[in-house]
């Protein structure tokens, strides 16, 4: 089992009775992803980078991401 680390940036807009998650973006580093959530804050309802560390062969990656940047409105998950 190999594990690494993802770092995700994750968009949201208003869908009916709530949000709705746009694909999910990964970047080389945390660093990248962190810059990148910054620069769509302003342009999405709610926007957030994180990393998550396991396994992809598997899809066992940890409970609890690491929030590197948030912003805006955001699913329950992400709030802090």
């Amino acid at each position: 089992m190999a594990r690494e680390t993802l770092h995700i940036v994750q968009g949201f807009v208003a869908a009916r009775g709530g949000l709705r998650a746009e694909p999910a973006q990964q970047f080389p580093t945390a660093e990248r992803a962190r810059r990148e959530a910054e620069k769509l804050a302003g342009a999405k309802l709610g926007v957030v980078a994180f990393s998550s560390s396991g396994d992809s062969e598997t899809g066992e990656f940890d409970d609890q991401p690491v929030i590197l940047f948030r912003a805006g409105k955001l699913p329950e998950q992400f709030e802090g």
